[in-house]
């Protein structure tokens, strides 16, 4: 059975060999990681309460904005180093690295100086709406997760850089990592203290930083020592090249923050923190169909850079057709957890814990569907650099979000999962606009508007 497993993984153009490996490695990874996931909720719920969990996944979306400041330059980063490492331009690609590490370093150092300077004068107490006791620990905890999401921007380049070279597994061992340390965290926490929601945010902010810092070291000594960045390799005229392409990255990542990270918010201002609670259960519970697939399209985005680089197109139509087979093994998949989905639920978290009612989850369940037939036509095009048409979509498709939630939630007077449902309408280019876009490039060899 070994020798069997072997045999297909060894199988086939070299290209696809590699994101073989990948895939069965990032299984294995993703496995341990849904299985720290899935502990880490009812755990952190536990040590806190069901409320105060929903303040600190509220704050954590509302804090994840400031990935703006990123304008789209780490994916602008990942094209151009795979485009430098196929041309062997190992020069090139380490001053995209230094650049890129000089660039973000610098945003994000004056983003924190301006939050912390601000953070004073905010009420988040009444931003939650939670008690007026409350805010000056509530206060503390967004200075915590704000410090980290600043640091962890900088220090994930090397997971991006990774990523580029085809190797996403070694990217899904370092976040299994990053959990397993927050996990036993949580574990001490329980054990030797009082629920408090400045050390879960210390807990659970730290432990990745630990990691990425170690990781940081680690490549940058070894396999990529010949990238690692230097103050003489920053070359600001190289930005431009970054920057150009981490533009469009840069609207689609708003447009993206702006449809899935204000969930929360909504949530909260118009029902509850404990409602935020149930929509991240049912997230989280199907959000196992999207990182399954993830782990197979991933390698996808920056194999199809070389690929399509290469004129490889055979292989870039067998590969779509592979990811489409998957997509309906999954739409099966989901289909008995939707049936199974209130024992589950009982099961994870406890009889009577969390409150989550048939249609939050049945709008979940479809809205990962769609996600998920989307992300490999994304994937293709984002790898290829072909999104002006997705850009365009996404200068459109937060208002729609935003819009379809408010009229569903204020006018229609749907619950919670009206969230769900105006995520999908939102995501028009992603199940109609970035399939109709592969087809005219690869099906019909067009270019244009259609390859821009």
């Amino acid at each position: 059975m070994h020798s069997k497993l072997l045999n297909i993984i060894n199988k086939g153009h070299q290209r696809s060999v590699k994101i073989k490996k990948n895939i069965v490695e990032s299984i294995l990874i993703k496995g341990g990681s849904v299985m720290v996931s899935l502990i880490m909720v009812p755990l952190t719920i536990d040590y806190i309460n069901p409320s105060r969990y929903g303040i600190w996944l509220t704050i954590s979306s509302m804090v994840a904005w400031v990935s703006f400041f990123d304008i789209g330059l780490t994916q602008g980063l990942r094209n151009k180093f795979a485009g430098a490492k196929a041309e062997g331009d190992d020069d090139k690609a380490q001053v995209y690295v230094s650049t890129a590490y000089a660039l973000l370093g610098s945003a994000f150092l004056v983003v924190w100086l301006l939050f912390l300077s601000i953070n004073p004068l905010l009420n988040w107490a009444k931003l939650l709406g939670v008690s007026s006791e409350m805010r000056s620990e509530v206060s503390i905890l967004a200075v915590i997760v704000f410090t980290y999401f600043c640091i962890q921007f900088v220090l994930r380049i090397i997971t991006t850089i990774l990523t580029a070279d085809q190797n996403p597994s070694k990217v899904a061992l370092i976040d299994f990592s990053g959990q397993l340390l927050s996990l036993l965290f949580i574990f001490l926490l329980m054990k030797t203290t009082e629920g408090s929601l400045t050390r879960l945010g210390l807990a659970l902010c730290i432990s990745p930083l630990v990691v990425l810092t170690v990781v940081n070291v680690f490549f940058f000594r070894g396999a990529y020592h010949q990238y690692r960045p230097r103050w003489s390799k920053v070359k600001l005229a190289y930005s431009k090249d970054l920057l150009n392409l981490g533009l469009f990255f840069f609207v689609i990542q708003i447009a993206f923050i702006i449809q899935f990270q204000t969930a929360n918010i909504i949530i909260a201002q118009n029902f509850s923190t404990a409602d935020v609670v149930s929509y991240n259960v049912v997230y989280k519970y199907f959000g196992v169909l999207e990182m399954i697939a993830v782990i197979f399209v991933t390698p996808f985005w920056s194999a199809s850079t070389e690929a399509f680089f290469k004129g490889e197109i055979s292989w870039i139509k067998s590969s779509i057709k592979y990811y489409n087979v998957l997509n309906l093994l999954l739409v099966g998949m989901s289909m008995v957890m939707l049936l199974l989905a209130s024992n589950v639920y009982d099961l994870w978290l406890g009889k009577g814990t969390v409150h989550i009612d048939f249609q939050l989850s049945f709008w979940g369940f479809l809205f990962f569907n769609v996600t998920i037939f989307s992300n490999i036509y994304v994937a293709f095009l984002n790898g290829i650099s072909a999104l002006r048409l997705q850009f365009f979509a996404s200068l459109i498709s937060p208002f729609v979000y935003i819009f379809s939630c408010l009229v569903l939630i204020k006018y229609f007077h749907i619950g919670v999962h009206a969230v769900f449902i105006a995520a999908i309408i939102a995501n028009f280019n992603g199940f109609i606009l970035a399939p109709i876009q592969y087809f005219q490039i690869i099906e019909k060899n067009k270019r244009g508007i259609w390859a821009k």
